[in-house]
């Protein structure tokens, strides 16, 4: 059921206001359906009964000699009478037993004695009028059984039940609508801020200034806007200050680390110099690799239109002058928005993931109108399938040790992944068919 509804507030109003008209069309149907019956009961049986009565009444208290005229005056006017033998309603006919019990209670009132009565709709239509024209209506057959034992049958003509659906009720539905249609028109006029807010957090990934929304519609709404804009602006100061404090801590221990390195120069033995520096050098590396963490949601760097094969490309081509088995393949140029620095960091992040676990690398570059994307292929052990959704997160290594010999502190995917998610991208990990591992950048094109 959930799939059959439209995902957008408005279009979900316009389905609930929709069932809650039409059931109340339905039941509006059934109720002027109700009454209706009962006002055609009315304006076709009661006259006919009534006629039928006073011709009756009036057969039953004429002398022997007039009863035949009695019956001729009486039939006109769409009427005709005539005493028989048989009743003309027949078995073949549909009787009307509502109709039967009213015309017996009329004709006891009349005080008219009858034996037995019948009621029913002459299914054969009424004869045209001199010109061609229909009398518009058709004819109730009404028979009352006398004394005598012979039958008085009557045959008049009553109007023509109106129709179930007429132009009115058709005209009422379609305005109806009309107004649903409308209100829907004004809804999504009332909910086009709802999208102004929900592109503008979609925009704002940390790197660029927030798009500011400018208020409107009704006024919880354009306070939701306001507050949705002066959080956006708090983000900022908090994400600048955040900037500052690392820089300011950067510098504060590159300071002591480049004087610690000056000073292990000196230290003696040799092979106590050599662990000692590179330990500093560890740690160099892993402060800059925090600081890169840190700012490449708000790097300054301009977005350009560049071709993401060729800078590929030119990736592999360095990896392979300084003898790293890594290989190309492209279905072709494909240009995207983004920073060139970044997204070389990020690659070059997942290359040397690839080359530190299996040795070697893959590089594939395959693209659609909409999506470009980037694959870093291996085949070296994979990973258990519990920690592909772990190993993006900072300071997360499949093998424990922050050594940087045996892949760092950690942070190499999850500075691919914030490159990435600057870029309006994803990144992805999977174990390959076969074994090996690949790590895949999706960018919009």
């Amino acid at each position: 059921m959930k799939r059959l509804l439209p995902r957008s507030l408005v279009g979900q109003m316009a389905v609930l206001i929709g069932i809650a008209l039409l059931l109340a069309q339905l039941a509006s149907f059934a109720f002027v359906l109700l009454q209706r019956q009962q006002f055609t009961r009315a304006q076709i049986d009661t006259p006919a009964i009534t006629r039928f009565t006073s011709t009756a009444a009036d057969f039953a208290q004429a002398a022997p000699e007039f009863k035949t005229l009695v019956l001729g005056d009486a039939s006109r006017r769409g009427a005709h009478y005539q005493l028989s033998g048989q009743t003309s309603v027949d078995a073949s006919l549909h009787r009307r037993d509502d109709t039967e019990d009213r015309l017996r209670q009329s004709l006891q009132s009349a005080a008219v004695p009858v034996r037995d009565v019948r009621a029913a709709i002459d299914p054969r239509a009424l004869p045209q009028r001199p010109g061609g024209r229909h009398r518009g209506g058709q004819a109730m057959l009404l028979s009352a059984q006398l004394g005598s034992g012979q039958w008085l049958n009557g045959r008049l003509a009553v109007p023509a039940p109106p129709p179930l659906l007429t132009p009115e009720l058709g005209l009422a539905t379609l305005l109806l609508y009309l107004v649903l249609s409308a209100a829907v028109l004004i809804a999504q006029r009332l909910a086009r801020p709802l999208g102004h807010l929900t592109r503008a957090a979609e925009a704002f990934r940390g790197r660029n200034e927030p798009v500011a929304v400018e208020p409107s519609g009704p006024s919880d709404l354009r306070d939701a806007i306001l507050a949705f804009n002066a959080m956006n602006r708090r983000m900022v100061e908090l994400l600048e200050e955040k900037d500052r404090t690392l820089g300011a801590i950067a510098h504060d221990l590159r300071t002591p680390l480049a004087s610690l390195r000056i000073r292990a120069e000196s230290v003696e033995p040799e092979e106590e110099r050599e662990r000692i520096i590179a330990t500093i050098e560890e740690m160099a590396g892993t402060i800059e690799d925090i600081l890169t963490l840190a700012r490449v949601g708000r790097s300054r760097e301009r977005f350009d239109q560049l071709d993401v094969t060729a800078l590929a490309s030119g990736t592999a081509e360095e990896y392979r002058e300084l003898g790293s088995p890594v290989t190309f393949a492209a279905d072709g140029p494909h240009i995207v928005r983004g920073q060139a620095n970044l997204l070389r960091r990020a690659l070059r992040n997942l290359i040397d993931n690839a080359l530190k676990y299996a040795g070697s690398a893959e590089i594939e570059v395959e693209g659609t109108a909409q999506r470009v994307s980037l694959a870093v292929l291996d085949r070296g052990p994979g990973l258990p399938p519990e920690e592909l959704k772990q190993i993006a997160g900072a300071f997360y290594r499949a093998e424990p040790s922050r050594n940087r010999e045996t892949g760092g502190a950690g942070l190499g995917l999850s500075i691919a992944q914030a490159v990435v998610d600057a870029h309006g991208g994803t990144l992805t990990f999977a174990n390959r068919e076969g074994g090996g591992f690949a790590a895949v950048m999706t960018l919009p094109q």
